[in-house]
């Protein structure tokens, strides 16, 4: 079987020089997908050389039209791999990963996609990176979705209609919908596949992080109801209404904002208890509740943006927090 990787990146720097490397020491073909990028991404890419897509700046980026355009020039080579390896090109691609996913989708012919675990480079750098990685390590088995680092039959991509490009977040979430859909079963191996560098630092990038999942929560549960339905239910219920009944108390009766503080209070508990559970340390579990519990607020405010947009017929225009 051939596999051809199809990397996208926007002013990665190392980090694509790294991505590259990675996929040059495992033997395989690349293309890389460039979405705007002032360095020197695109001489990089060429000097190894990978195949090279260079987006129209006057059509709004996304991470799903950049995957999209990679495959669409593979298939314009004459010469479709039997499988691509989509990359994100912040992350580095681990030696023997290539082999693996190739041969599980070898010995089982139902299987379109086959995924693994990815790890964050730094997680010791911010509470942000350390919950990043916390989020990758999700259960292997057959799987419902999975992030955009993936392997993928080019038959079964075909057949799912490929990525859109209109879905600017969880457009992995909306491609793996529709590749399970026509037929495919989809697949996360116990092992490593790729080691990504967040470079999340700042408050205001998670932030924004955190705005861009609920825009995808809320655009790809608009295209695929009922996926994201308990996502956006509680952004609405801790985001947005508990919020407004505390400004409410605040404002007339302080036994109603005890109340909703009540709430948080018993909402952070119990995510904290979940996540000791799942085996997170004492005190990694305690700073991480706090972001997953505040996550509600700019979760819901990319919810609004995006139905914002949709109602008045605007481009879905990417958020990006670095």
């Amino acid at each position: 079987m051939s596999t051809t990787a199809i990397i996208i990146g926007r002013n990665e720097g190392k980090r694509l020089i790294a991505c590259l490397a990675s996929l040059k020491a495992q033997g395989s073909e690349m293309v890389y997908v460039d979405s705007g990028s002032w360095d020197n991404s695109v001489a990089e890419a060429r000097k190894v050389g990978a195949l090279v897509v260079e987006l129209d700046s006057s059509l709004p980026f996304t991470a799903a039209r950049a995957r999209q355009a990679g495959f669409d020039a593979l298939a314009q080579t004459g010469d479709l791999p039997e499988i691509v390896q989509f990359v994100d090109g912040d992350c580095i691609v681990v030696d023997g990963w290539i082999a693996a996913g190739e041969k599980a989708l070898r010995e089982d012919d139902s299987l379109g996609l086959i995924t693994g675990w990815r790890a964050e480079l730094y997680p010791e750098r911010s509470v942000y990176n350390a919950l990043c990685d916390f989020e990758w390590h999700r259960p292997a088995g057959e799987i419902v979705a999975c992030g955009g680092d993936m392997m993928v039959r080019s038959k079964a991509f075909v057949e799912a209609g490929g990525f859109d490009a209109t879905v600017i977040a969880a457009e992995d979430d909306e491609f793996c919908v529709r590749l399970a859909k026509v037929g495919w079963k989809l697949r996360r191996l116990p092992q490593e596949m790729t080691r990504h560098d967040a470079a999340m630092l700042r408050f205001g990038q998670w932030w924004q992080r955190a705005i861009r999942t609920g825009h995808g929560f809320a655009q790809v549960g608009w295209m695929h109801p009922p996926y994201f339905r308990k996502e956006q239910l509680r952004g609405v219920i801790y985001g947005m209404l508990l919020p407004l009944l505390a400004l409410w108390g605040l404002m007339d009766s302080a036994v109603l904002f005890l109340l909703v503080l009540a709430v948080y209070v018993a909402n952070y508990i119990r995510t904290k208890n979940g996540l000791v559970r799942e085996g997170l340390p004492y005190w990694e579990a305690w700073r991480h509740a706090r972001l997953l519990t505040l996550s509600k607020l700019p979760n819901v405010m990319g919810m609004i943006l995006f139905h914002w947009r949709r109602m008045r017929g605007r481009a879905m225009h990417i958020i990006e927090y670095k």
